[in-house]
C-alpha cells in the first residue's frame, strides 16, 4: 500500500512537473523582435499658440515603440489631418514638376514626424493616400502618371534623408509602396477604398516606383504592398514582380482576427509564399493588425474588446505567437487618438488603457535583449521569455475568446536556473492594471493565480 501510495505521488508530481510555463534561460533563441511597433505617432497640442495640455508623450515614449508607420494618418487633427504624409497633401498640385521645391508642402508632416522621433520611435514611412470611405473618390485613383508620381516620392525622400527642399537627415529606413490595393479587388470601378484602378494598374505603379526608388536609393528598403488578406492576389503581385525583376526588400500585410495562433500559421503562409517567388531574402512586415470578431453584427463588441483587458490579453498573447513565428515586425492598428481601433490610449483623456501596458511589457522584454526558450503547456496560455545582465523577464499571457470561461486558475511557472527568493510581478487583467506583484520562487518554481485575460512579466535573477 505505502508503495502504490508513492508511486501515485510520483505520478502527480510528474503531472504538475508538466503543467503551466517553462523558461530555459540556458537556451538562447535569438533576439527579442520588433512585435510591440504601431501606426501613428503620439498625441498632444496641435501646433503654436494652441492651450491645450493634454497629451502622451511621456507614455509614448516610454512604452518605446520600436516603429511608427504613417499610415491614415491624415485623418487625425492630432497629427494636422489633410495636410499631413499622403502625397497629395505633400504635393497637392499634379501638374507641377516634380523636382520643384516650391510644389512641395512638408510643413506639417515634418513637424508630425519629428514628434515620432522625438519618442524615440523610427517612422516607417507609407507612401500613398489613406483609405476613403465616401462616395467620392480622390487620392486612392491611379495617378495621371506613374513614372512621375514615382519622381514625387523620391524628392519626398530626398527631403526626408538629404535635406532637400531644407530639409532633414533622418535615415529614414522603410518605405511603403501604397495600402491595402487588394482590399475592393472585385468592386475597383464601383466603390473602391483603397486603390481605385485595376489589379495591372496598380502592378504597374508599383513597378515604376519601387524599381525607381531602389535605383536612387540602393541602401533604403523598398516594399509594400501593405496586403489587405487576399492571398491569391498577393500571389499574382509576387509573381509579376519576379517576372520583372522587382526590388522587394520587405513584403507587408495585414490581418484582423480573435485567434493569435491563426496570426501565426497566416505568418507562416506569408513567409513560404515571398520565398516561393525568389524574395527569400525580403522581411515580412505585419503591420496592421488588431482584435477584430466580425465587421457586422460584431463590430461593436470587437471595438469595445479592443479598448479592455481581453484587447491587452489578446495583443500579448499575439506578440508571443509572432515571436516565434517567421514574421520580422509586428505593427498594431492604431495608436491614433481618434480611432475606435486604438486600445493604447483614451480618446478624452490619453491617458494609457490595457493594452498600453502589453506593449509596455514587451519593451522590457526587448530591453534585454536575447530571447531563451520558453513553453506554455496549456491552450490559453502563451509565454516569452528574455535575459540580460543575470535578469530573466517573463511575459506570460492568459488568453480566452470564449467569453464563458470566467475562472482564475493556479499557473506554475518553471525559470531553470533562478535564484531562490522574491520575484517582482506586473499584473493586466480584469481586476489589475499593471499592477505590482511580489512572488515567492523556490527552487526554480512560482505558483500565480491568472484571471481569464491576464498578462504577467515577472522579473527574476539567475
Amino acid at each position: 500500500m505505502k508503495r502504490q501510495l508513492t508511486i501515485l505521488l510520483s505520478f502527480l508530481h510528474i503531472s504538475i512537473a508538466f503543467s503551466g510555463v517553462f523558461v530555459y534561460p540556458s537556451q538562447e533563441v535569438g533576439p527579442i523582435k520588433a512585435m510591440n511597433g504601431v501606426n501613428n505617432g503620439p498625441a498632444g497640442p496641435y501646433g503654436l499658440g494652441d492651450s491645450q495640455t493634454r497629451d502622451n508623450f511621456a507614455d509614448y515614449r516610454a512604452a518605446k515603440f520600436p516603429f511608427a508607420r504613417t499610415h491614415d494618418a491624415a485623418f487625425s487633427e492630432s497629427y494636422g489631418s489633410e495636410h499631413t504624409v499622403d502625397i497629395t497633401s505633400i504635393f497637392p498640385d499634379f501638374s507641377k514638376k516634380a523636382d520643384d521645391p516650391s510644389a512641395y508642402d512638408f510643413a506639417i508632416t515634418d513637424w508630425y514626424l519629428k514628434r515620432i522621433r522625438d519618442m524615440g520611435t523610427e517612422v516607417f514611412f507609407r507612401l500613398g493616400q489613406k483609405i476613403e470611405h465616401h462616395v467620392k473618390k480622390y487620392g486612392i485613383l491611379p495617378p495621371a502618371d506613374f513614372k512621375k508620381w514615382a519622381q514625387i516620392c523620391e524628392h519626398i525622400i530626398r527631403h526626408y534623408n538629404e535635406g532637400w527642399a531644407d530639409g532633414h537627415e533622418w535615415n529614414i529606413r522603410y518605405w511603403e509602396i501604397w495600402n491595402e490595393a487588394d482590399l475592393d479587388a472585385k468592386t475597383w470601378n464601383t466603390n473602391p477604398r483603397t486603390w481605385g484602378g485595376t489589379e495591372q494598374q496598380f502592378f504597374d505603379l508599383y513597378t515604376t516606383t519601387a524599381k525607381h526608388l531602389k535605383k536612387c536609393f540602393p541602401h533604403l528598403l523598398i516594399g509594400g504592398p501593405a496586403l489587405a488578406g487576399q492571398e491569391q492576389w498577393a500571389d499574382r503581385f509576387l509573381a509579376h514582380m519576379a517576372k520583372n525583376n522587382v526590388p522587394i526588400d520587405f513584403f507587408s500585410w495585414h490581418i484582423y482576427g480573435t485567434d493569435p495562433r491563426k496570426i501565426a500559421e497566416k505568418a507562416e503562409r506569408m513567409r513560404k509564399l515571398v520565398d516561393s517567388h525568389g524574395y527569400d531574402k525580403a522581411e515580412t512586415i505585419l503591420n496592421e493588425w488588431n482584435y477584430i470578431r466580425g465587421w457586422t453584427e460584431d463590430y461593436p463588441y470587437s471595438l469595445a474588446t479592443v479598448h479592455g483587458v481581453k484587447g491587452a490579453a489578446f495583443t500579448a498573447a499575439t506578440m508571443a505567437a509572432c515571436q516565434d513565428a517567421p514574421v520580422d515586425i509586428l505593427m498594431y492598428y492604431d495608436a491614433r487618438p481618434e480611432t475606435p481601433y486604438n486600445g493604447l490610449f483614451d480618446f478624452y483623456s490619453f491617458q494609457p488603457l490595457p493594452s498600453y501596458y502589453s506593449f509596455y511589457a514587451w519593451s522590457r522584454l526587448a530591453s534585454l535583449g536575447k530571447q531563451v526558450k520558453a513553453e506554455a503547456q496549456e491552450d490559453d496560455l502563451y509565454a516569452v521569455a528574455a535575459k540580460g545582465d543575470g535578469i530573466v523577464r517573463t511575459l506570460v499571457a492568459r488568453y480566452n475568446e470564449n467569453d464563458n470561461i470566467n475562472r482564475s486558475r493556479t499557473v506554475e511557472i518553471h525559470i531553470e536556473g533562478a535564484k531562490d527568493g522574491e520575484a517582482i510581478g506586473h499584473v493586466v487583467s480584469p481586476s489589475k492594471l499593471y499592477s505590482e506583484t511580489l512572488l515567492d520562487i523556490r527552487n526554480g518554481i512560482l505558483t500565480i493565480k491568472l484571471e481569464p485575460n491576464s498578462v504577467l512579466v515577472i522579473e527574476t535573477r539567475l
